[in-house]
């Protein structure tokens, strides 16, 4: 596989994906992803009829995600029941 120079310049991330390599990238389905960017958790973009996810706003939301075995507290929203 051959790395352009943006590619190589980011330790060969692309800047943006389109939904189907957000999917591979993170093992999310096609829901989930919809889903994360119709209630504002993701970011995404649209490019003529394309929808893409920005490098930078999929790794923000990933950061964003609850910890595994954080501990509840009343302002945790992770830790609310819908």
């Amino acid at each position: 596989m051959t790395l352009t120079a943006t590619q190589s310049d980011m330790g060969g991330r692309k800047a943006a994906y389109s939904i189907s390599e957000v999917c591979a990238r993170t093992g999310m389905g096609r829901d989930g992803v919809y889903k994360a960017i119709r209630v504002g958790r993701l970011v995404a973009r649209k490019m003529g009829r394309r929808t893409i996810i920005l490098d930078g706003e999929l790794h923000s939301f990933l950061e964003s995600l609850p910890k595994m075995g954080a501990a509840c507290d009343s302002e945790s929203e992770a830790c609310r029941t819908p």
